[in-house]
């Protein structure tokens, strides 16, 4: 009871902990494995995966502390509304990281690649550099090395995997009313479907990365576009994989009944990084595989 009350009078400051120097550590192998892995140079595949099981056991024990201090009722209100604050701006972050390359995409296409082609001040250049180079997109530039390549369709797999996505934020917001009512039968099937739906996604993805290399010539090295189009889906498909794994955890969490219609944080944290991976692939839609 003294534990309970001290943690509503003040703001909890946890004990010296030795998981800020493993996160340093892991990363610091993860780096170092992957540029001594790329540069094909002894010993770096085993270094990296080792960094990245680091950061693994890292991630399990830290947030395992969190969750029995929140269980040991030492939050307040404050100690909720910074966890909030966080998760906010930790989202904020990654909205500017898709922005950039959304920007970059919107430069080649409506800035750079219609001065390759002719268009404005640069009409000499292209004269001669590039006369014969027609600004049509998709494109791989002006010198195109990989070959041709057949640009990837909205109506196929794309839209499937759009109707996937979207139908697992219904069934997360339907586990969050679950939630705030108290059914906890509703609230653990609701996270299921979140956790199945968002692996095949990335299941579907996966094979639509196989048939671009396999059967339209679409790879990395087929300049602006693919460069472009593998950097916005891969790094989407990523989120979904860290999104499904804090579901996953979440999902643990609701089966052991963590969470109550009051204190559920960490369903929370994870709703919101899940819908914000549900806005991103609407735009990829649109702009990567519709237009």
């Amino acid at each position: 009871m003294a534990s309970a009350q001290h943690g509503q009078d003040h703001y909890y400051v946890p004990e010296s902990s030795p998981w800020p120097i493993v996160a340093m550590i892991s990363a610091l192998l993860m780096v170092f494995g992957l540029a001594l892995w790329i540069n094909a140079v002894g010993l770096g595949a085993w270094i990296f995966f080792a960094g990245f099981i680091l950061l693994a056991v890292m991630f399990y024990g830290w947030f395992s502390d969190v969750v029995r201090e929140n269980l040991s009722n030492v939050y307040n209100a404050q100690v909720s509304r910074s966890f909030r604050q966080g998760m906010f701006w930790f989202i904020a972050s990654e909205v500017f990281f898709f922005l950039s390359f959304f920007g970059a995409l919107f430069y080649l296409r409506t800035i750079a690649l219609p001065w390759l082609g002719g268009e404005g001040y640069l009409a000499m250049t292209h004269q001669l550099l590039y006369s014969g180079f027609e600004a049509v997109w998709p494109s791989a530039g002006p010198q195109p090395t990989a070959g041709e390549f057949e640009a990837m369709g909205a109506w196929g797999i794309p839209a499937l995997n759009t109707a996937i996505l979207l139908s697992s934020g219904a069934t997360l917001t339907w586990a969050h009313w679950a939630l705030k009512k108290n059914d906890q039968k509703q609230l653990i099937w609701g996270l299921i479907a979140t956790v199945v739906l968002g692996f095949i996604f990335v299941g579907f993805q996966a094979y639509e990365y196989i048939h671009a290399y396999r059967d339209l010539n679409l790879t990395l090295e087929q300049g602006i576009y693919g460069s472009t189009f593998f950097m916005l889906t891969g790094f989407h498909g990523f989120h979904v994989i860290v999104g499904a794994i804090m579901l996953l955890a979440v999902l643990g969490r609701a089966i052991k009944g963590h969470f109550s219609p009051h204190n559920h944080f960490a369903f929370e944290a994870a709703a919101w990084y899940w819908h914000f991976v549900d806005v991103v692939w609407l735009a990829l839609f649109v702009f990567v595989y519709w237009l």
